[in-house]
């Protein structure tokens, strides 16, 4: 029954961090002719779309992509909830459900450091997941740049931006449970 339960999260998952991408690429103004923008774009605009027609953009930001986040993460609880524990209360999936989005943004924001990170010791010229994964991130990193400088051509940027984001989940965890 747990690995029935890890497929219906993992998919559920997945599909939560494109969405949550479709809205991070769309705040950090992302190229939207990279691969990785198109795939996501396309990815999503089934149900973002027509959410769009109710749900109107605020401020520049694409409400419609957390709206569909939110569903998502309530979709994902409740098919959890009713297939493997026997019930549903509307309460706990209700509030859960913000915090699943609110996890799984923060582990987006990770994995994304992370593959950033790789990349920067792998690639040789222009590469368009890199470009991509560079306009994301490189607002959150030049901040602590300021604060701490490349030491001998050595960036620590990402490696402090990871510990605060762990940091953040830890006390996240601590607030909650």
């Amino acid at each position: 029954m747990q690995a029935m339960q890890f497929l219906v999260e993992i998919i559920f998952d997945s599909f939560l961090m494109v969405v949550l991408l479709r809205f991070w690429l769309q705040a950090a103004k992302a190229d939207f002719y990279n691969p990785i923008s198109q795939f996501v774009v396309k990815a999503t605009s089934f149900a973002v779309n027509p959410l769009r027609k109710i749900i109107p953009g605020l401020g520049g930001f694409d409400i419609a992509s957390l709206v569909l986040a939110y569903l998502v993460a309530v979709a994902k609880l409740s098919a959890v909830f009713l297939l493997f524990y026997g019930g549903w209360a509307a309460a706990p999936v209700f509030v859960t459900a913000l915090i699943t989005v609110i996890k799984e943004g923060l582990n987006l924001l990770f994995w994304v450091l992370i593959i950033r990170a790789l990349l920067s010791w792998v690639s040789q010229g222009y590469n368009p997941i890199e470009a991509v994964f560079h306009q994301l991130t490189e607002p959150m990193l030049r901040p602590i740049r300021k604060v701490i400088p490349p030491l001998g051509g050595l960036d620590l940027s990402i490696l402090v931006l990871i510990i605060a984001l762990q940091f953040l989940q830890f006390l996240l965890i601590d607030l909650i449970g």
